[in-house]
């Protein structure tokens, strides 16, 4: 007599939920991871692709299988990068540091600002510090600021009207002459607007102020308009540049993968990044 063999018991009759809800827990951490490494602008909707795309691997062995291999592999390089500072050369590779000399005007880019409370951010802050104690200095009799566009955020207040209400209050009297680059949104848009400044004033030599990791690739931008750039970064405020902690090295991860990332896109022929 034939015995049954109970549906459940059957070989290949295993439920597939297991597979689909680890395969989409795994989507979402590598969500999470690549929102905030490639500081991605769309994160909610990056993550819900990557949640679906785990879970319907996770649904078939292979597919399993090379989803856990490969946020295998992107741990382990994560876990190198948080426990040594082997990010110290890819970020030294990104900074242009020179010294300062007499030039014809201070670019102080732009580093963003917090659409809610009206604030700039801590890189904003620093490259306006930055690029008011080189006028300070004599270095150079004007300064710019950059207004952003409204391609992210119409509603968002306007970086250089909050830039040049910082330095009118540091400097009610005899403070520097403040010009606004409008209506930019990548280093490019910048670099534009100071080489016709540059035509129209007669400026031959500029000093560039902006982020360390930042420098190299706005140099090389602002260069590539035919200006003469003297690079003299802002400090780091995000991170110790030194990578002393595994917090530091995160962000520095961050940074250094944006960067990379704006150089591709820059290279393959599409708008590069601030």
């Amino acid at each position: 007599m034939t015995r049954l063999i109970p549906a459940r018991a059957r070989p290949g009759s295993r439920s597939v939920w297991p597979g689909v809800l680890g395969g989409a827990a795994t989507g979402a951490a590598l969500g999470v991871l690549a929102a905030f490494l490639g500081q991605v602008r769309a994160p909610g909707s990056l993550l819900l692709l990557l949640v679906v795309a785990g879970g319907l691997a996770g649904a078939f062995a292979l597919s399993r299988r090379i989803l856990q291999l490969g946020a295998g592999v992107v741990s382990l390089l994560l876990a190198l990068c948080l426990i040594t500072p082997v990010l110290r050369g890819p970020l030294n590779a990104l900074t242009l540091s020179q010294p300062p000399q007499k030039a014809d005007a201070i670019v102080i880019l732009g580093g963003g600002v917090q659409c809610g409370t009206s604030a700039l951010e801590a890189a904003s802050v620093s490259r306006l510090l930055a690029g008011l104690r080189l006028w300070r200095a004599g270095y150079a009799p004007v300064v710019t600021v950059s207004e952003q566009s409204d391609v992210f955020s119409a509603t968002c207040p306007k970086m250089s009207a909050i830039e040049r209400e910082t330095v009118r209050a540091l400097y009610p009297q005899g403070g520097p002459e403040v010009v606004t680059l409008a209506n930019v949104t990548t280093t490019r848009d910048e670099a534009a607007r100071v080489r016709d400044l540059a035509a129209a004033r007669g400026w031959t030599q500029i000093l560039l102020v902006t982020s360390p990791s930042h420098s190299r690739r706005a140099a090389e931008i602002f260069a590539s308009q035919g200006m003469k750039v003297i690079s003299v970064p802002a400090p780091e405020t995000r991170f110790d540049f030194t990578l002393p902690l595994p917090s530091d090295r995160l962000l520095a991860l961050q940074v250094v993968l944006y960067e990379w990332l704006s150089r591709v896109k820059q290279d393959v022929g599409g708008t590069p990044e601030r």
